[in-house]
């Protein structure tokens, strides 16, 4: 399958409400093997969905085929308080996790539905997501159990910064940052399609 036709929407933390049970689905649909397992239960990832909406600089991207949901992003920008560092097991100097709530982009999630996967769709989704961007860097958390999605987000640009337990039921991660702002990666890479 081609991702030929494919729609992408931009929304913010109030425009969530009507397409949330289709981002549930999508999620379901992918996780499908391991939603018994607490931490991925569809539950568990509508709580964690939540608590990204209430945080300020939330952004989503959603990437429909047919008007049918198939792919999705979202995150936020992380707040001084923000405890998505909490569990980091990696040392690394104390400013290198100071947050200021215009620093880091927390790329929460970035799926797409089997049918799509290497077709480019990801990447289309997640530049979308990351082009109006105005923070320095985004990170996200990879599970250190799928090297080979690490390495798709490292031919991506994001280099690896420590390792992370976020939750005490949660699998071991890896966290990758990408310099958006005026570090290393140059903003015009971001695919400019339009949404």
């Amino acid at each position: 399958m081609t991702m030929e036709g494919m729609r992408l929407e931009r929304r913010d933390a109030a425009g969530l409400s009507d397409i949330r049970p289709q981002l549930l689905d999508v999620y379901a649909e992918i996780y499908a093997a391991r939603l018994s397992e607490e931490f991925h239960s569809v539950e568990r990832f509508d709580e964690r969905l939540n608590w990204n909406t209430e945080v300020p600089g939330f952004a989503a991207v959603v990437a429909y085929l047919d008007d049918t949901a198939v792919g999705y992003a979202y995150g936020c920008a992380l707040q001084a308080t923000t405890r998505w560092w909490r569990g980091l097991r990696t040392p690394v100097p104390p400013d290198a996790t100071a947050e200021t709530g215009v620093r880091t982009f927390a790329l929460s999630e970035l799926m797409v539905v089997e049918r799509l996967r290497g077709t480019g769709a990801a990447r289309r989704i997640h530049d979308a997501l990351l082009r109006d961007r105005s923070e320095d860097r985004v990170t996200l958390l990879v599970e250190r159990e799928h090297p080979k999605v690490r390495g798709l987000y490292e031919a991506w640009g994001y280099e690896w910064f420590g390792e992370v337990l976020p939750f005490a039921d949660a699998p071991l991660y890896d966290a990758l940052i990408l310099r958006i702002g005026s570090g290393r990666h140059d903003r015009r890479n971001l695919s400019s399609d339009s949404d």
